[in-house]
């Protein structure tokens, strides 16, 4: 049997209409949304398995993390071929946005780069050399507060891709590699990954779940500020302080390890301006596809003439990120028929809440989306919808776009397992609630 459609911009609402493919992708996303969570237990069955063996590197396969949502993405599209004709497959991936993915995998590419972590380890370096001398505290506490504050806001110019990368890059090198403390770790981890979430709603171009409903609601930066911003700005502060004061044994012992000769070596500044224009150039344009692909090429050229000032792509790392979210979009797309009835049962109060867990699940940006297809919403009903999105976006590794970012540089550093998905949300949980009280009763 194939579908037909005249109008081929009509594919998902045909696809919506069909219980066996929404009863289908659904069972596939929480199966989806279980893999991950067991995809640290996977990894340990891997290491059982003979070395080199085929049942090793297949397990090792389906305990990435980053591969989760995409394997899962392509069993469905599988299953749609063989139910509707691979027209409709097509059809209906021509019709998903994947800039989101795409934008990720090059700004990831970008920012990772030697020259942008040598301005931003400057940068964080200098600031909490200010604050240690003016507030007589420790440096390394200083660093690390410096870090999770002004490297998360960051996320609110930069765009939370470029301030994830920056933020554990410079994580891994001064503190996660330098603690064998498992519980300081996802501390951590859990800190960081709500600071991005909500870090990013001082404006209305930077966080994925805010970008999306900018323009439909007319939200501007001076909205954004006013009724998110300063709130998730306190929440920052509040929760870097508690952990910052918490840990400040680890902290100040990550001083006896030596200190690492990389990205010692003096960039010159007009490779690292040459690098930052590349940068904002697809932050300004990252709606624009046509543009991003022949301005990363352009990058690769530039990269290869300048070799000896950088050191290598994160390319592999930047793929898998990029797989992951695709995987989310493509299986997102068609769950709107379940989650729309839902906002709509929902009071202001129980869709923050419900929009908070529902985030552990799925992509915050999905969400948002999703309420900008519900007709006449309040202001109250709006607040509430992102409000809830951000605080519940540090708590899984689905949660927000840029966490596969974090996600990729920081697994090794958690042990020879990897990042476990209990631990995150464990970890993510005090700063979760914090960001709640801030953005609900401030």
């Amino acid at each position: 049997m194939t579908i037909e459609c005249i109008d081929k911009t009509s594919i998902i609402p045909t696809l919506l209409q069909n219980n066996i493919v929404i009863y289908s992708v659904t069972v596939i996303f929480i199966l989806a949304v279980l893999h991950t969570f067991c995809s640290s237990r996977i990894v340990a069955l891997s290491h059982r398995r003979p070395k080199g063996s085929m049942s090793e590197k297949v397990l090792h396969f389906l305990g990435e993390v980053e591969v989760v949502f995409g394997f899962w993405a392509f069993i469905f599209l599988a299953f749609l071929s063989a139910l509707l004709g691979m027209q409709a497959s097509l059809d209906f991936l021509n019709e998903i946005d994947f800039k989101e993915p795409i934008f990720v995998f090059i700004i990831m590419c970008m920012s990772a780069t030697k020259p942008v972590m040598f301005m931003a380890d400057r940068g964080i370096n200098l600031l909490s050399k200010f604050f240690s001398k003016i507030l007589f505290i420790p440096f390394k506490i200083t660093l690390f507060s410096s870090i999770f504050i002004f490297g998360t806001l960051s996320g609110s110019l930069i765009t939370e891709p470029v301030a994830m990368t920056v933020s554990a890059l410079l994580l891994q090198e001064h503190f996660f590699l330098k603690t064998n403390n498992i519980k300081f770790k996802y501390a951590m981890l859990g800190l960081l990954f709500v600071n991005i979430s909500i870090g990013g709603t001082l404006t209305h171009f930077a966080a994925p779940p805010v970008l999306i409903v900018a323009a439909p609601w007319k939200w501007d930066a001076i909205f954004m500020f006013m009724n998110f911003g300063w709130k998730s700005a306190i929440a920052i502060l509040i929760g870097t302080v508690l952990t910052a004061f918490y840990f400040r044994k680890e902290i100040i012992a990550t001083n006896k390890y030596p200190k690492t000769n990389e990205r010692k070596q003096r960039t010159p500044y007009w490779i690292v301006g040459v690098n930052v224009g590349f940068l904002v150039l697809c932050i300004v344009y990252h709606k624009y596809i046509s543009f991003l692909v022949p301005l990363f090429l352009l990058f690769i050229g530039w990269f290869e003439v300048t070799k000896e000032y950088h050191d290598s792509l994160k390319i592999r790392e930047s793929l898998l990120v990029g797989f992951f979210l695709g995987g989310i979009v493509t299986l997102g797309s068609l769950q709107q028929w379940w989650l729309i009835p839902l906002v709509n049962y929902l009071n202001p109060l129980s869709l923050f809440f419900g929009t908070t867990a529902l985030t552990a699940v799925t992509d915050n940006a999905a969400l948002t989306y999703l309420g900008t297809l519900v007709p006449n919403l309040s202001d109250t009903f709006k607040y509430s919808l992102v409000a809830g999105a951000v605080a519940g976006g540090g708590l899984t590794v689905i949660a927000n776009a840029p966490n596969p970012i974090g996600y990729g540089i920081l697994n090794k550093s958690c042990g020879e397992d990897g990042i476990s998905p209990l631990y995150l949300f464990l970890g993510a949980l005090p700063y979760t609630l914090i960001a709640i009280l801030c953005l609900l009763f401030l």
